[in-house]
């Protein structure tokens, strides 16, 4: 080999030792999230988490709901990090009571008792984040959805942003479906991952404020669907604000796919839920989700992994908190 072939075959190797470390550090924060983060640290996590979310559903069908809406509202505003369970400092105004949230998130003692035990069995290890993505999965799966691997690694966040949850980034139920697709779009995901995540509609509960326009003013909707349920949301507010109604009309308690059979039949609880079919470019997945089960349960399950991804604290970065409503 001459000097100049030896010249540039080291010039060579050098440019493709540069690029791995470039492609190495340069990697997204979700890249440093993995199924089995805590396999070492705290082999226990599952199973201690598992328990008490269980109880809890046994206790109330609707935690489960609770759960899963509560790692949605995070995720949103700046990312999985355990924002939304910061009560209120001297220092900032905490998510608890944005617009979305105020008196309608809830499970945060479900989680407070969770971090207890988790904390009992290995302190200072795991985060409210992780939390948060794992009690979502158990509850899907204790309500009779599928299984998945939930990517862990998040650490919790130092503050919250009142503005940031108010700021329009979670989409209010009387979103359009132009609305719903940019929103989730925004963190990454797709019209399919926003119609996959609606299903979480499946099981819960909304409170009448919301879906009170709906059933007294809009057309595409049942008219039976509508009277049964202005019987315990009068026309006339406040009367009634805070009584709610099953999003899912067939099975409530049942984490399946009859939140889309619903939609074809014009029951759909919410504005944001019935314009996912109404004749608009999301048409064809809601009949999709409603006849084929399998695909909607993969699709969803795609969706809340990826949904998991946005924006984590990982690394030094935040921290793990030891009570999960308040910085340590």
């Amino acid at each position: 080999m001459t000097a100049s072939s030896s010249s540039s075959s080291l010039k060579i190797n050098v440019i493709v030792t540069l690029a791995i470390v470039l492609v190495v550090f340069t990697g997204t924060s979700s890249a440093q999230l993995s199924t089995g983060f805590y396999s070492k640290s705290c082999p226990k996590v599952f199973s201690t988490i598992k328990s008490v979310v269980h109880s809890a559903i046994v206790k109330e069908r609707r935690i489960g709901a609770s759960l899963l809406r509560l790692f949605f509202h995070d995720c949103f505003v700046n990312g999985c990090d355990g924002s939304i369970l910061l009560d209120d400092t001297s220092t900032f105004t905490g998510e608890k009571t944005a617009r979305p949230n105020n008196n309608s998130v809830r499970g945060f003692g479900v989680v407070d008792k969770i971090k207890a035990e988790v904390e009992e069995v290995c302190p200072g290890v795991v985060s409210c984040a992780d939390i948060l993505a794992i009690a979502s999965r158990d509850s899907v799966v204790i309500l009779g959805g599928p299984d998945w691997d939930v990517k862990l690694g998040r650490r919790d966040s130092k503050t919250a942003s009142f503005a940031a949850a108010n700021s329009g980034v979670i989409p209010p139920p009387t979103s359009t479906l132009s609305n719903l697709i940019n929103r989730f779009q925004a963190q990454g995901l797709s019209a399919k991952d926003m119609v996959a995540l609606s299903g979480a509609h499946t099981i819960g509960k909304a409170r009448c404020t919301s879906f009170r326009d709906r059933i007294y003013n809009e057309t595409n909707i049942d008219s039976s669907f509508a009277k049964s349920r202005q019987k315990n949301c009068p026309r006339k507010a406040p009367s009634g604000d805070n009584n709610v109604a099953n999003l899912d009309v067939s099975t409530p308690n049942k984490f399946d796919n009859f939140y889309y059979k619903n939609l074809l039949n014009q029951e759909g609880l919410l504005h944001s839920d019935q314009i996912l079919f109404n004749g608009g470019s999301t048409d064809s997945l809601v009949k999709k989700y409603s006849s084929k089960p399998n695909i909607f349960n993969s699709d969803f399950v795609k969706a809340m992994i990826k949904m998991g991804d946005i924006d984590p604290l990982t690394g030094s970065n935040g921290e793990i908190r030891k009570h999960c409503a308040k910085v340590n």
